[in-house]
């Protein structure tokens, strides 16, 4: 049985680590809030640009451009966006999990990984995935240029005919509590229907400068990086409201050890107290005798 030293040792430490673990959910908490706000004012841009790019491909017709090449797929790539880090529950696991569905449904192709993230590479590495480029993803201060090195890469590789369809998974924020693994197509590119984009109006009501064609084919490549940077601020703030609910469930569970602790500690210590009563009794009544 633990004395009573032991105890109050275990409840000192089980204490520190709520120290750190509550101060790991609140530095968390000030995070996602920045994040929830750059996936806030994001999304009305990248709706308008869906609605935009829905309007001009109704008016450009057929448009013949490398990025809307559609081949017979034979190699694959997929962009999984997974944390620099740990200690946020099971928002990596869920994301590769995702990524690994998605791979083992096209078993029948040549497959690479591109991880973004560092807890990627070695996951799919020791899963048998051929991994290529890798990216780091700035949870601080992630950038439209971040977007683009990974839509460089993916544009090289597709453009070259090294893969002939490119995935992108990445897990998609709806508040602290409800986390959703998405996966989506990035290339070949597939410009949103006006009505699947919300257009309210017909095509023919816009009047384009220049023509539709060259517009639509300018704007491919930065629909593409607005895709990708919208994916990784949806994962950075999905990375921040896991690892808020990881560190408040944390300590939580340290609070109730620390409760439990105390009652086991009060019960040995009554359980000495008890003890010493009964041999100061007994060595009176010895005394008497």
């Amino acid at each position: 049985m633990a004395t009573t030293r032991d105890i109050r040792r275990r409840i000192r430490v089980v204490g520190n680590i709520q120290k750190i673990t509550s101060a790991m959910e609140m530095v968390a908490a000030a995070r996602l809030k920045r994040a929830q706000n750059r996936v806030a004012a994001a999304r009305p841009y990248a709706e308008k640009m869906a609605e935009v790019m829905g309007n001009l491909s109704r008016a450009a017709g057929d448009l013949q451009h490398p990025l809307l090449e559609v081949r017979e797929p034979r190699r694959m790539a997929a962009v999984v966006v997974t944390a620099d880090r740990g200690l946020c529950g099971s928002y990596n696991t869920n994301v590769m999990r995702r990524a690994a569905e998605l791979l083992r449904a096209h078993a029948d192709l040549e497959r690479v990984v591109l991880p973004v993230g560092r807890k990627g590479p070695g996951a799919f590495r020791r899963q048998g995935y051929m991994v290529g480029a890798t990216f780091p993803l700035p949870t601080r201060d992630v950038s439209l240029a971040d977007a683009r090195g990974i839509t460089a890469e993916v544009r090289r590789l597709f453009e070259s005919g090294e893969v002939d369809v490119v995935y992108l998974v990445y897990t998609r924020f709806y508040s602290a509590l409800r986390l959703q693994p998405t996966v989506q197509q990035l290339l070949p590119l597939q410009t949103p229907d006006a009505a699947d984009a919300g257009a309210a109006r017909a095509s023919d009501e816009y009047l384009f400068e220049p023509e539709p064609e060259r517009l639509l084919a300018s704007l491919l490549p930065r629909y593409l990086d607005v895709q990708v940077f919208q994916a990784l601020l949806e994962s950075v703030a999905s990375e921040h409201g896991a690892r808020m609910a990881a560190m408040r469930s944390a300590s939580d569970n340290a609070g109730e050890m620390i409760d439990r602790l105390t009652l086991s500690f009060n019960r040995a210590r009554q359980a000495a107290i008890t003890r010493e009563i009964a041999e100061i009794v007994g060595g009176a009544d010895a005394l008497k005798g």
